[in-house]
């Protein structure tokens, strides 16, 4: 343990280096560009954060219990796909199902999160029971998602999205749009008590610090583990359906690669993938960081394929410096 000032801030710059670095990039950069720190782009960064989040707080779980789940994202856009299918307008000449009388806009989220609960209550069950490395179910579960939309969709771009849906996610107040913040400051507040309040998340974090010694100590952790992959899955349908609503149409590659992206997030927000470890007001920075560091780099003019580059390099730097924490504190 740090006992000096200098070690408190060592200890507290290698806990933090991401954030700190990403923060700074962003300061020069508002420097740089000063229509950087705008209400429209304030309002763009919050938007993104609010349905990233989302599929962070889902991934989370995983991370925790020193699992992951790599069908976030198809989760995510068959979520979309799901709920886009069912909510376009009657008159629309594309429409998906021609004969479908008209849903209510609850109906189809409901749709799309029970149909991703079914995919994610079959990864808990996968890794649960058949002992499976959560790494491997997950990949096969990415690939076996995508093909199911794929065969679903025809792999054609779904339109005329209804208005009352789309009002969902674009209906503003002032500058901002008010429904993403507000669903995934409620998501976040449940979260946050499902974690810290109640019985599943103390079984979650035993889970995750040792898992031998929670089994001895009494904690169903199959069952515990199917909650957590289900629950996942229901945030990544949210997660699409806001998505969807937003864009006003979607596609079969909607969601493509948030998984990973909510994995450094939750990484860069102190959500341990050594497990154990994790809050949601550290998993709401770690993807408001993430989300400005894309942000920051798009205002510099780099290149969309360099932002990958930048993307792929913060990742695994991300989980390199968790790593050393954990190493550190051994």
């Amino acid at each position: 343990m740090p006992t000096t000032s200098k070690d408190r801030a060592a200890a507290f710059f290698r806990d933090h280096a991401m954030v700190i670095l990403i923060v700074g990039l962003a300061v020069v950069v508002s420097i740089l560009r000063p229509n950087f720190i705008s209400w429209p782009n304030l309002n763009n960064l919050a938007v993104n954060t609010a349905g990233r989040f989302l599929v962070a707080l889902g991934v989370s779980g995983c991370l925790i219990t020193r699992g992951t789940d790599l069908s976030a994202g198809r989760l995510v856009g068959l979520g979309a796909c799901v709920a886009a299918t069912l909510l376009q307008n009657p008159d629309y000449s594309g429409r998906f199902f021609p004969n479908l009388p008209r849903l209510p806009v609850w109906v189809a989220l409901l749709a799309a999160v029970l149909v991703c609960a079914a995919f994610g209550l079959i990864n808990g069950c996968v890794i649960s029971f058949l002992k499976v490395p959560p790494f491997i179910a997950t990949l096969g579960m990415q690939t076996f998602v995508y093909g199911i939309c794929l065969v679903y969709t025809g792999a054609k771009p779904i339109g005329g999205l209804r208005r009352d849906y789309t009002d969902i996610a674009n209906f503003k107040i002032g500058q901002f749009n008010v429904w993403m913040i507000v669903i995934a400051v409620v998501c976040g507040f449940f979260i946050w008590l499902l974690y810290n309040q109640t019985r599943h998340g103390k079984y979650m974090y035993a889970i995750g610090g040792n898992e031998a010694a929670a089994e001895v100590a009494g904690v169903n952790t199959s069952a515990t583990k199917i909650r957590i992959y289900t629950l996942a899955a229901v945030f990544y349908a949210l997660g699409g359906f806001l998505w969807a609503a937003k864009s006003g149409g979607t596609s079969v590659n909607m969601g493509q690669g948030y998984e990973l992206e909510a994995i450094a997030a939750c990484t860069i927000g102190g959500v341990s993938v050594n497990g154990g470890v994790g809050r949601v007001s550290g998993i709401l920075v770690g993807v408001l960081v993430f989300e400005l560091l894309k942000i920051a780099l798009q205002f510099m003019g780099v290149e969309t394929s360099y932002t990958y580059i930048v993307q792929g390099l913060v990742i695994v730097v991300a989980v390199a410096l968790d790593l050393r924490k954990y190493l550190v504190k051994r």
